[in-house]
Parts: structure tokens; sequence; C-alpha cells
């Protein structure tokens, strides 16, 4: 599994928060100082805004997308013509890991050209349900934009095309949270998902205890070893039904169940209908 991919593999527990949207027009003379509890992203609309970022200078440009990670401090201007921009502060996470982006280089700015349809989209979302005060009306609909805008984000780092170049001592993720250690015990899975997999065989992989191995996995993925193999399990069987080459007794085989209804019984718990209801 590549890094990237977790967001496709868990994307049922993907959660997203819209804590507060505004459109904002700062003038000439504009500075501010800030590291925000929160994510935070701007799409600029007009003028230059520029970003001092553990001493390196960034510019932002209309049509840009700037996205912070939590805790980061910054020194924001704009330049003489003043600048606008609509913000956005959320949270984004799996399960409980509600800090899931950090654990990618995906804080920077996102160049126009890369990602001109989604923030498009969101742009004129806010546009259309804005009320005189600046405030959006539809947050369900620009809470799914914005999702739309963070997967196209993620989409373009996992293909090479982008790399945040935002950084700082207090936006790095303690080690004990890190998923790069996990990466063997994906693979690991993926590779053994046709057979019973033992927490006492992932472990060892990531080279982290026994003991403390399904509270380090829990804290970095925000759900447990066992709800993770059986997230993979479904999107498995999901994926050979769609094909529709293969047996529900097949399938099961393919998945490590004892039996068609050893699984049929896993798969209705999941899909809430029978494996072969469902098309």
């Amino acid at each position: 599994m590549s890094d990237m991919n977790i967001f496709n593999e868990l994307s049922e527990f993907i959660s997203l928060r819209l804590k507060s949207c505004w459109a904002t027009a700062p003038a000439g003379d504009w500075i501010e100082h800030k590291a925000h509890a929160d994510y935070d992203m701007w799409f600029v609309q007009s003028g230059t805004v520029k970003l001092r970022i553990a001493g390196i200078e960034h510019t932002a440009r209309p049509g840009d997308v700037v996205f912070f990670y939590p805790r980061m401090p910054y020194i924001a201007s704009c330049g003489e013509e003043g600048c606008r921009f609509i913000y956005v502060h959320f949270d984004y996470g799996i399960g409980e890991q509600q800090r899931i982006l950090d654990d990618f280089r995906l804080s920077g700015i996102i160049d126009a050209n890369l990602i001109r349809e989604d923030a498009g989209l969101y742009v004129q979302a806010f546009a259309k349900s804005e009320r005189s005060s600046g405030k959006p009306k539809n947050l369900l609909y620009l809470k799914a934009c914005l999702m739309a805008v963070i997967a196209k984000i993620i989409e373009l780092h996992g293909q090479g095309r982008y790399v945040g170049a935002f950084a700082s001592e207090t936006s790095q993720r303690k080690s004990g949270r890190d998923l790069d250690v996990l990466q063997p015990i994906f693979r690991y899975i993926d590779d053994h998902i046709h057979e019973p997999v033992r927490m006492s065989e992932l472990a060892p992989l990531g080279g982290i205890s026994e003991k403390y191995f399904i509270s380090y996995f829990k804290k970095a993925v925000g759900i447990t070893p066992g709800q993770y193999i059986f997230q993979i399990k479904m999107n498995r069987a999901r994926d050979y039904l769609y094909e529709k080459k293969y047996t529900v007794q097949q399938i099961a085989g393919f998945l490590g169940y004892p039996d068609p209804f050893t699984f049929s019984k896993a798969f209705k718990k999941y899909y809430h209908m029978p494996p072969s209801k469902f098309d």
C-alpha cells in the first residue's frame, strides 16, 4: 500500500469538521502574526499574500490555495493594493486521529494551475451561499467542496506533483504517532489478507512492543488494527464482487474466511446486505 492510499482504504472513517469560513479583504498595511489551533486554508482571490514561516518567505497569488497545519506560526502581509481571500478553519481525521494530515508534507502553497478546478468549485459555492456579512449559509455543500479540495491535494502529493514547502518545529508529528513505522505492517496485512493475521505477527514488523502495539496503531491511524484489517477485507470483498468473476465461496477463501456463511455474515454486518444482493 502506498503512503497516501490509506485515505482510500479508510475513506469510511474520514471525518471533516468545518469550524468557520469567511471572506476577508485586508488593506495594504495588513500584517498578521498567528498560529491556528486547527487546519487553516486560504483561497486567494486578489492581490498578493506574502508569508514568512520558519524564516522562509513564500508568496501566494490569485487562484493559489494556502494550507496551514495546526500550531504553525506565520507572519502574513500583502502588497500596497491589498488582497482578498476566503479562509476556512477545519478538522480532518481518520477515526480518532484528527491530525492525520500532519504525517504528510501537504502544508504549503498549492499553485492555481494544479488545483484550479476544485478550488474554483469551492469559491463558487462560497459566493453563492455568502450573506451580505460574508458568512456562508450552505455549510453542507461547502463542506463537500472542501473535501474535494483536500482530496485533490492528497492526490497531487501521491502523484509526486506537489510537496508542501511549509515547515516548522511545532508542525512536526511525534515519532510515537508516525505512519512511516506502520508501512511494513500495512503491506503485510495486504499481502496476507487471505489468512488469519495475529497481533503478535504485526508488532515486530514495526519494531513495536506487542504490549503497546494496539495503542500505538490506534494513535497513528485512528482505529484499531482489528478494525483496519476488517475494513481492508470489506474493501477487497467489494472489489471482487464488482468484477463479477468470482463466487461467494471463492471470495470467502480469498479473504481468509473459513466458509461462505461466515464471510456473508461479516459482509452483511458491514454493508447491510448479503453479498448475493450486492451490485
